[in-house]
């Protein structure tokens, strides 16, 4: 096959490269610049400056092809903006889900297409099996590197299309001695950061910066309004969270967490840990944007469903809507924070997903 395979530069996406190189496929490795060069000699970053050339220097050693392409208005545009954007509406993003359907598995997967390619391969740790009704996603072998929860919006034509050598792999060190037999030089590498684009280490300096009418000090209150304290910038807070509070959990005399964000106010609400009069609200959830991998059931499907990248996952219904949205029923409640990811597992298979809306 002539497979397309996305290199950000990593260990993983080279290794994969070499294995389907040494597997006899024609193999054509394309690596997006995402963002600046200055920022690209952080240990952490990818797809940019010493990454590029990684990418190029493990192409010209297995001997295919290798292009750069620039991708830095889509990524700013597609990604940047919106995950300040999100921090703006009192939401808590998830970039990577927005990187791989925007500049990936949009942009980079029509240029595989266009170069005559039968897939696209990529570094991720996914397992795509092919079912009686098509290829399914599933967890990978190696649970600790699961990925499959930042591509739930992937969709049934990309996933036919894309190909996830390493889902078979059974830990990270099997794949970085395979790096070294193939006599890759990136082998010891360290893995990228989870927002590649944050020079500093502080996504709040991003979003403060694009979007500075949220910046500045405002209150902590809680759910009657009597104020409790004060913070640095709502940016720097999400649901469900208990540190940055200060000393308010000694003063109210129970552990407090982040119930609400009021960004208008640049309010930061806050609840006790276990809040009885949230729990009837918390047990019901609404999707926007849903994105499924299966016929979406009429009457709702029950399932395991995962609102947080590392939570465990919790028993519910998910019935889809006319426009597009979901709602989900826990069975147990729980306290989501908007703009996070919710995905339905079976098992190991991903049914769908959709992004958390504020409210009920």
């Amino acid at each position: 096959m002539r497979i397309l395979v996305a290199m950000s530069g990593g260990v993983d996406s080279s290794v994969v490269a070499a294995l389907l190189k040494r597997q006899g496929h024609e193999v054509i490795g394309a690596t997006l610049q995402l963002y600046d060069h200055g920022q690209a000699s952080k240990p952490g970053a990818c797809c940019a400056g010493r990454d590029i050339m990684d990418a190029r220097a493990v192409a010209d050693k297995l001997d295919f092809p290798h292009y750069v392409i620039d991708a830095e208005s889509s990524f700013r545009d597609s990604v940047i903006e919106n995950f300040a954007d999100a921090y703006a509406r009192g939401e808590t993003p998830v970039p990577c889900v927005a990187c791989n359907q925007g500049v990936k598995f949009t942009d980079l997967l029509g240029m595989a297409r266009d170069l005559g390619c039968e897939a696209m391969a990529t570094g991720h740790y996914v397992r795509r099996v092919e079912g009686p009704d098509g290829a399914e996603m599933h967890r990978p072998v190696d649970a600790e590197r699961d990925q499959t929860w930042f591509l739930f919006a992937t969709t049934k034509d990309q996933l036919d299309y894309l190909r996830f050598p390493l889902g078979e792999m059974p830990d990270k060190a099997h794949v970085r001695e395979l790096a070294q037999e193939l006599g890759l030089e990136i082998a010891a590498k360290p893995d990228s950061q989870d927002i590649c684009f944050v020079p500093s280490g502080s996504y709040v300096d991003i979003v403060e910066k694009l979007r500075p009418e949220i910046r500045g000090e405002g209150e902590i209150v809680d759910e009657q309004g009597k104020v409790l304290g004060h913070h640095e910038g709502v940016a720097r807070y999400t649901v469900g969270q208990s540190k940055r509070l200060g000393d308010i959990h000694t003063a109210v005399g129970e552990r407090q967490m982040v119930t609400r964000i009021d960004v208008p106010k640049r309010r930061i609400v806050v609840g006790p840990r276990v809040q009885a009069t949230e729990v009837e609200t918390r047990k019901t959830i609404r999707l926007r944007d849903m994105n499924w991998l299966i016929d979406a059931p009429p009457e709702g499907v029950s399932c395991g469903v995962q609102i947080r990248a590392r939570e465990k996952l919790r028993d519910a219904v998910v019935k889809p809507l006319a426009n597009g949205e979901a709602v989900v029923e826990l069975l147990e409640p729980a306290m989501p924070a908007p703009g996070q990811a919710c995905v339905l597992y079976d098992g190991s298979r991903v049914l769908g997903g959709g992004f958390i809306l504020a409210g009920a």
